[in-house]
This record gives structure tokens, C-alpha cells and sequence, in this order.
């Protein structure tokens, strides 16, 4: 086993012959890649197998359970991820703009790769694959940090991705694996000043705040979801139905699902039990204001502040009744991490209000919250979904990746 410090530096003395290789060098290693995951997928779900034994033996809820766990699908998944990176444009070398100066200095401003790019995660071996094929992509070579929990799927993957750029006459260690699972080589990976150039945290809100908090090398915050779904007074409450039990009920483990539901009062007798029979088969638990509870009953439990701020990740939902599309805003806006938003309406005028004044990363109009994700924005894959305001917002896929440099072009000019 490699220590943190040697994985360190291989990253670094790779960062250059990564940042060298043209398009289709790197498309060709990706291509290995997810043909070498596919041949060996019987190999990663052994391993996959060994984290599900031990996450049950170690009482993880069911929503870890299923963020862990792989199957011959997922894993034809992860591979056409890859594939649809190699097919994406390569970033590196575009030039954004080029402008000439009074003084005849042509300045232009061009991508370039990050360097070393290091990401900590948690029990989700989908990122391994994930976040290595867009920093490849992107000219960059990676340090992956994953969680104990998913420690043998993520060895697994890692060593066939290792092998597969091997194979290819390509730098191995563009893709790093640290198996030290310990919270002192987090610790220690927070604080890679001169190795890593940005260390991206996914998972939940305490390891992101962690990182946050520790880190000394720079950082993009990546977010939790309290997600909602606003069912406006113009809804087409059928497609509401089909909207809320998508969002929250589709898979319940991942942060663009939806937590809280908000309903219009003028559609609140006629929506809600409508949702509350559309989200039984799933046995969903409603946590409702006092208007919800006197419309659906005493099934509903009582909703406190907390349950209004609260990612569940679970078949559990809060539920409030708002008067207006201005309540709903606000409530969302006080509530919500940032991440996707949701509103059912009819009205042009709604749409365009809960758009322009929703403060979100992803805002959706008659569509599930589920969409938020690299894969489904055509993005291949994606690095993790950063909720805040600085260099990138949203499901980040090559470009959020990149840095920049200005070149500029003279003939002999002088200051």
C-alpha cells in the first residue's frame, strides 16, 4: 500500500505527461477503460460483495446500502459514462476569446488542465470511475480518496482503470488510489499544499463541512440536497403526482431527490391526497404542517422547524401549504441547500417568477429534481454537484475542471 505522500508525489511528476497527451490519446484510454470494466465486471461485483457484507454487518441504512452497491447494470453504466467522455469535445487548448490591444497585443485566454485534482468521497464506487475519466479528460491527474465502506469495489475499479492506461502505454499514475481509509490521511490530503491544485469533497454534510472547515489547499464545495417540489395553483396535478413520486421515490440515496413538497392552498384539498395515495406504495412518511394534517389527517406526522431543513434520505417527506408562489419562494429560499428546485405549474408568469428568483444551482420547470446529474446533462459523467457561487455551480463535468491562462502575442512592445 502506497502512503498518501508517495501517491502525492506520482500525481505531481504525472500532472505534466497527462496535460501532454492529445485527444485521442486520452479518448483511447478511456475507451480501454470501459471495456476493461465491462470484461471484469464479475471481479467488481466480488469486491462490490465484500462492502455490502460488511456495511450490513456494520448497520448502514439502506440508503448507503444502495448508494454502495453495484450491479451488471450499474457498472454497463459507469462504462458508457466513460465512453460518452471520450465522445465529449476536449476542453484543453480552447481558446475563449482573443482580443488586440491599442498597442497591437493580441491577448487571448485559453483552457488548461488543473494539474492534480483530488476528490474525497464516501460509499459511492461510482465516483472512483466518475471522477477519474473526467480529470483524465480533462489533462489532469487525480488523488481519490474514497470511504471505508466501499474500500474493495474501490481498489477493484482502481487497479482495472490503472491497468487499462498501462495497457495503453499511458501514465498509470494519472488515476490515484489512497487505501488508507483513516480520517488522519483525510486529514492529511486536506492540507497537500504544493501537491493537489483543488480538492473537491462529495459526500455528506458532515464530510463536506470537514473539508470545508480543514482544508488548506483550495477547495470546491460540493452540496446536499433539500430539494423541493412547488405544486402551483395552475398545476396539472396529474403531472405534479408523477413529478413528486419521481423525485422523491425514484431513488431515495441521492441528493437530487426531493425532501419537501410545497403546495398552493388553492389546489392543497385536491393535490394532497392525491400525493399521499401516489407516494403510499413506497410508504412514504409525511411530515406536515398544521393545513397539511387537518386535510389528510392524523396519519401525518407533525412537522417541526428541523424536518423543513432536513435532507432525509429516506421515504420521508416534509410538507407545507403555502398561500402564495412569494411564500413558497421564500420558504424555499430559506430552507434549501442550493441544489434543485422544482415547480409544477401551467402559468408562464409562475414559471418565470420561481425561475428568476429561486437561489439554486438547478432549477426546473414540470420536471423531477432526478435530472440534476452529469449523465442526464450530457456531461458523461460528473465530478459532483457544487452548490456554491465560485468558478462553478451545478453538476460539474470538463469544464468545471479546467483552469485558464492568458497568452499574449507581441512584436516587441514595451511598458
Amino acid at each position: 500500500m502506497r502512503d498518501l505522500m508517495t501517491i502525492a508525489e506520482a500525481a505531481k511528476a504525472a500532472k505534466s505527461a497527462v496535460a501532454k497527451l492529445d485527444t485521442n490519446a486520452k479518448n483511447a484510454g478511456l475507451n480501454a477503460i470501459a471495456d476493461t470494466l465491462l470484461a471484469h465486471t464479475d471481479e467488481i461485483l466480488s469486491a462490490n460483495r465484500l462492502d455490502i457484507e460488511a456495511g450490513r454487518e456494520n448497520g448502514l441504512n439502506e440508503g448507503l446500502i444502495d448508494r454502495l452497491t453495484l450491479t451488471a447494470d450499474r457498472i454497463a453504466g459507469i462504462a458508457e459514462g466513460c465512453r460518452q467522455v471520450a465522445a465529449l469535445p476536449d476542453p484543453i487548448g480552447e481558446v475563449l476569446w482573443q482580443r488586440t490591444r491599442p498597442n497591437g497585443l493580441r491577448i487571448g485566454l485559453r483552457r488548461v488542465p488543473m494539474g492534480v485534482i483530488g476528490i474525497i468521497y464516501e460509499a459511492r464506487p461510482n465516483v472512483t470511475v466518475d471522477a477519474a475519466a473526467l480529470c483524465f479528460k480533462a489533462g489532469s491527474a487525480c488523488i481519490l480518496r474514497g470511504g471505508k465502506e466501499a474500500f474493495h469495489s474501490s481498489k477493484c475499479l482502481s487497479d482495472l482503470m490503472r491497468q487499462a492506461l498501462t495497457d495503453c502505454g499511458l501514465p498509470a499514475d494519472a488515476i490515484n488510489l489512497v487505501e488508507d481509509t483513516t480520517r488522519e490521511s483525510a486529514n492529511q490530503m486536506m492540507k497537500l499544499n504544493g501537491y493537489l491544485d483543488v480538492l473537491i469533497p462529495r459526500g455528506g454534510a458532515g464530510l463536506i463541512r470537514a473539508v470545508v472547515q480543514n482544508a488548506t489547499v483550495p477547495v470546491i464545495e460540493t452540496g446536499t440536497g433539500n430539494c423541493h417540489v412547488y405544486v402551483d395553483a395552475s398545476a396539472d396535478l396529474d403531472m405534479a403526482a408523477r413529478i413528486l413520486v419521481n423525485a422523491k421515490c425514484q431513488r431515495i440515496s441521492v441528493c437530487n431527490a426531493a425532501e419537501s413538497l410545497l403546495v398552493h392552498r388553492d389546489v392543497a384539498e385536491a393535490f394532497l391526497p392525491m400525493a399521499q395515495k401516489a407516494l403510499a406504495p413506497d410508504h412514504v412518511i409525511l411530515h406536515g404542517c398544521p393545513r397539511t394534517m387537518e386535510i389528510l389527517g392524523d396519519s401525518i406526522v407533525p412537522a417541526t422547524e428541523d424536518d423543513y431543513g432536513r435532507e432525509y434520505l429516506a421515504y420521508e417527506i416534509s410538507v407545507k401549504v403555502v398561500d402564495s408562489i412569494d411564500e413558497a419562494i421564500a420558504h424555499i429560499n430559506r430552507y434549501n441547500t442550493g441544489h434543485s428546485e422544482c415547480i409544477v405549474t401551467e402559468s408562464y408568469a409562475a414559471s418565470q417568477q420561481f425561475t428568476d428568483e429561486v437561489d439554486a444551482a438547478a432549477v426546473y420547470v414540470n420536471a423531477s429534481t432526478r435530472f440534476t446529474d452529469g449523465f442526464e446533462f450530457g456531461f458523461g459523467a460528473e465530478i459532483g454537484i457544487s452548490t456554491q457561487k465560485l468558478h462553478a455551480r451545478g453538476p460539474m463535468g470538463l469544464e468545471a475542471l479546467t483552469s485558464q491562462k492568458y497568452v499574449i502575442f507581441g512584436n516587441g512592445q514595451v511598458r
